[in-house]
């Protein structure tokens, strides 16, 4: 199995947030988990990577267990996360944000870079021009040289797509990845999740967008009060009545995302 959480439960004081949650995601796919607010989706994204508490569960990543790892241990191991809010490097130009999401992978030992020996001039060269490829990737390389904290909102949330996918991580977990974008940069995020997934990377992403779950996803996982209540398909997940229910009310789900459906499945 390539990633699986199973029977994830995390409590905060005597609430439950979530209960016994497992899903699994298969390598090359996109997987959307998706729910109303307050369902416990970033809860369940941050006891994966990290970043929040886990009280019973287990989390495996291409047969290794990263159960209560922490997000650096997690990040060296292929996978990496964004944030709901925009999560950029503030006070560099947007190219240096790329160059500094790479620096794990740095090859240069710690007293290379104290002297700023030639390797690490080099392997700084080589990431630098990466760092410009992968702005093209996203068609941010008009964009490059400006200040991160100078950008527009949707080209801030892609410069934070961008940085994640940066770190050379295999898997991307993705958390809102649309929120507050308009239809015309939805539509872009669709083509970049797509061109990023043709690369070979695998994406679990948070959504609420159900055009851009539909049309994307290979499996939707739905989660409701804390708890999982339906994984399949697009198609079995549109017409879930326990889900149309739980999730938007009896039909939303299909009049927002049933026409956008594909053959997602496997492939």
């Amino acid at each position: 199995m390539y990633f699986s959480v199973d029977n994830l439960t995390v409590r905060f004081g005597g609430m439950v947030a979530v209960d016994q949650v497992s899903f699994e995601v298969k390598q090359g796919h996109i997987v959307s988990l998706v729910g109303p607010n307050g369902a416990g989706k970033t809860t369940i994204f941050n006891a994966i990577t990290g970043f929040g508490p886990m009280e019973t569960g287990t989390v495996i990543f291409k047969d290794q267990d990263i159960t209560r790892k922490t997000p650096t241990q997690i990040a060296n191991v292929g996978i990496t996360r964004s944030f709901q809010k925009t999560h950029v490097f503030n006070g560099m130009t947007v190219v240096d944000n790329i160059v500094t999401a790479q620096s794990i992978n740095f090859k240069t030992g710690f007293w290379a870079n104290v002297f700023y020996l030639p390797s690490v001039r080099e392997e700084e060269r080589i990431f630098r021009e990466k760092a410009w490829e992968i702005l093209k990737f996203f068609e941010l390389d008009h964009l490059g040289n400006e200040m991160a904290d100078t950008l527009a909102y949707g080209d801030a949330r892609f410069l934070g797509v961008a940085v994640a996918m940066a770190t050379g991580a295999e898997l991307l977990l993705l958390d809102e990845p649309a929120a507050g974008l308009n239809p015309v940069e939805t539509d872009r995020l669709m083509e970049i999740l797509r061109k990023i997934n043709g690369l070979g990377k695998t994406i679990l992403l948070i959504e609420h967008d159900m055009k851009l779950v539909m049309s994307i996803s290979n499996q939707v996982t739905v989660v409701s009060f804390g708890k999982k209540i339906a994984d399949g398909l697009p198609a079995e997940i549109a017409t879930n009545p326990e889900v149309m229910e739980a999730y938007l009310g009896s039909g939303a789900l299909v009049s927002t995302g049933k026409e956008h459906i594909k053959d997602n499945g496997d492939n």
